[in-house]
């Protein structure tokens, strides 16, 4: 026989990775298939969820009210002092109205509303007042685990953690919302809990303790203010104080300057510089002079210096002195010194006076300097006097305006609607019972997936035919015995039941697997006990028979041999007996006249069954079976169990491999398809055998398949 490579038998060795994207495809029309035959499953899990949800909204859940109050933020906070600039009013942006929510839902104010309304004696918000859960008792357990573990220290951290004044601020905070209307300064505060009349209470005093608490922020503010401004004034004026007597003192010690006073100082100054030019320009002049005249009287003749001079007394001596008259000379000498002398006079005195001027001139230069210097030195003192008074009056006008304001602080926002007492808002029966049947139908959903996904067995021939690759001859359903030996009885008793037809369409498929040949040794085997090949071997037997072939039923699982179950008052002897040759096969086999076939009994043998059904003694009973009987069927031991049926497969025609419904497992199928290959045998074909149909009606199979199919059910007799 030839080899055969079936599906199951690929994926139960290696193979080489294919990369296509049909294997990561999900079939969605298989699956909504699934979801389907699942339909009862997810209507009874939804309905179950129904009545738990229904359950839960009515009779369980605790009824919630909601209530609400509106406040609105001040866009102009209009004072009667105005001190922006010591303490301001809140912004109206977004980010200053959100932070006022966050204000509003701060652990600081709720603490406040959890010890005005003593909120900490409310079970609601106090977890410890609560009847002891389960949850509750776990978790003392835990803390008293953490004490011993963290020690006492950690352990009292842990307790001032959730303390109870801390339990009921967390639920408080839980239970409360606040948000802001869009394009308003107008936010609304909202909380939810078990009494109507509580959740007024809680709102209304929430926002009373908000208003109270901006009050109180801005008094705290301005009695900052008030003694940051009294200490800095005090400072101001002590030290404005100081610089007017530094000032006093420094112009009590300087002379009575005034910047006209140096402006006239520095216009004497100019003129004396002036003046002090001039008198050197005289002094060189004069010097000149002398020098000239001095020359002249060494060196020039009498007619020049007469000339130079333009003495009209040097001139009137010239007409003498060239005469010859000496004493005319000696007096044009003595004029000449006379004149030099002059000359000389007028030098040092002019010389002298542009001394003495320079030297005032360098006095009133140092004048000049000095009050300078000290004019600016007190200017610098006025201006920094003038500053600090500035100062001083500024910051004395804050104090005045700031202690005005002190008892005139408002709010900067106010209540617009108080809250009232409130409506109920959970349980919403409504949506909750829609929520579970929604959830009811995917739970159910995703256990008929997982129930779907994860079995590994065969439900339905076209199942198994997908994944061995072998025609599926019959679907056989379970059979009403209560024993095995019932069961020719019921084949013969009901030829019309769904069973009998199953068996009849296996039979037709198995002759007319080969039209040309059809087969006449044929063998019954499955992949482990218990699948119901001896039923099928059994049950075709008989329905062969009824035809008026003549058949032969072996047993050829000599191991177990359950045939003594289904015959009873066998003869003695049996297949080793007819094996032997000792005794004549008609005289070894018996005819059971409810089976109306001959039967060939199993026996005990001490040697090895595989090699037994190996000798050619077995191949020559095989072959002198095949021409004394129309149809000769061998019942074999499981193929996963012992090498049996392989061995006897080499001597048959067909080979029938059973499948027990919702059983037998996948990877079992495919050792056993690869046990076949090995020994290169090809399997005829499938029984699905076992099938419950009220388990494949609870699968979503009902009406679908074969002879358990809904639609049969009018055609075949009452089992």
């Amino acid at each position: 026989m030839n080899d055969t490579r079936h599906p199951l038998f690929e994926q139960a060795v290696p193979r080489p990775s294919r990369t296509g994207a049909a294997e990561d495809e999900i079939d969605l029309i298989e699956l909504l298939r699934a979801l389907w035959r699942g339909k009862w499953t997810i209507i009874l899990v939804a309905v179950l969820a129904v009545l738990a949800g229904g359950y839960y909204a009515l009779g369980l859940a605790q009824p919630q009210y909601r209530s609400s109050a509106t406040l609105m933020l001040e866009a102009r906070n209009n004072q009667v002092v105005d001190i922006e600039s010591v303490i301001s009013g809140v912004s109206t942006e977004t980010a200053a109205l959100n932070t006022e929510i966050e204000i509003i839902q701060s652990g600081r104010l709720l603490g406040k509303l959890v010890d005005e309304l003593a909120l900490v004696d409310d079970p609601e918000f106090n977890p410890d007042l609560r009847p002891a859960s389960l949850f509750a008792q776990a978790r003392s357990r835990v803390q008293a685990l953490l004490s011993e573990l963290l020690g006492t220290a950690a352990a009292q951290e842990a307790g001032a953690a959730r303390s109870p004044r801390n339990e009921a601020i967390n639920g408080l905070r839980d239970a409360l919302s606040a948000s802001v209307q869009q394009d308003t300064y107008v936010f609304t505060v909202s909380i939810t809990t078990d009494s109507a009349d509580k959740s007024a209470r809680i709102v209304n005093t929430l926002a009373n303790l908000y208003l109270q608490d901006q009050i109180s922020v801005k008094f705290d503010a301005t009695e900052a203010a008030v003694t940051w401004l009294s200490k800095r004034v005090s400072e101001l004026e002590q030290d404005l104080r100081e610089r007017e007597e530094a000032l006093k003192t420094a112009r009590a010690e300087t002379d009575l300057i005034s910047p006209e006073t140096l402006q006239g100082l520095n216009l004497q100054s100019k003129d004396m510089r002036e003046r002090l030019e001039e008198m050197r320009t005289r002094a060189r002049e004069a010097e000149a002079e002398l020098t000239r005249l001095q020359d002249l009287r060494d060196s020039g003749p009498r007619e020049s210096i007469a000339e130079a001079t333009g003495d009209a007394s040097l001139r009137q001596l010239l007409a003498p002195i060239a005469r010859g008259d000496a004493k005319a000379e000696t007096m044009f000498d003595q004029r000449v010194d006379t004149l030099i002398a002059t000359a000389r006079e007028a030098h040092e005195r002019i010389l002298g006076q542009s001394n003495a001027l320079a030297t005032s001139y360098q006095e009133l230069q140092r004048r000049i300097d000095r009050q300078s210097s000290d004019l600016v030195r007190i200017q610098q003192m006025v201006r920094e006097t003038e500053t600090t008074r500035t100062l001083y009056e500024t910051f004395l006008t804050r104090l005045k305006e700031t202690t005005v304001q002190r008892g005139l602080q408002q709010a900067d926002s106010r209540i617009l609607s108080d809250a009232i007492p409130g409506e109920e808002v959970a349980p919403r029966t409504a949506l909750i019972v829609a929520l579970s049947m929604l959830l009811g139908l995917m739970v159910g959903a995703a256990i008929v997936l997982v129930r779907q996904f994860m079995h590994n067995t065969f439900r339905s021939a076209e199942d198994l035919e997908a994944a061995t690759g072998l025609p599926v001859l019959g679907q056989i359903p379970k059979m009403p015995l209560k024993a095995r030996y019932n069961l020719i009885g019921y084949l013969r008793d009901k030829p019309t039941s769904a069973p009998a037809e199953a068996v009849r369409n296996l039979r037709t498929s198995l002759l007319l697997s080969n039209i040309d040949n059809p087969p006449k040794v044929i063998m019954s085997t499955s992949a482990l006990p218990g699948e119901g090949k001896t039923t099928q071997s059994i049950a075709l037997a008989q329905n062969l028979a009824s035809l008026g072939k003549k058949v032969l039923l072996i047993e050829g699982d000599i191991r177990r041999r359950v045939f003594a179950e289904y015959f009873r008052n066998a003869p003695q002897g049996g297949i080793l007996t007819a094996l032997s040759g000792e005794v004549p096969l008609h005289e070894v086999v018996f005819h059971d006249d409810r089976l109306g076939a001959d039967v060939l009994m199993g026996e005990k043998s001490r040697a090895n069954a595989a090699d037994l059904f190996s000798s050619d003694t077995f191949n020559a009973f095989v072959a002198r079976a095949r021409n004394i009987y129309d149809f000769v069927i061998i019942d074999t031991p499981p193929v996963l169990v012992v090498p049996d049926a392989r061995v006897i497969g080499q001597h048959v025609d067909a080979i029938m491999l059973t499948v027990a419904w919702n059983s037998t497992q996948q990877s079992q199928v495919a050792a056993a398809l690869r046990e076949f290959a090995s020994a290169n045998l090809t399997i005829t074909g499938i029984a699905l055998a076992q099938i419950d149909p009220r388990g494949m009606r609870r699968y979503g199979y009902g009406g679908k398949y074969g002879a358990y199919g809904a639609y049969g059910r009018g055609y075949y007799e009452a089992a």
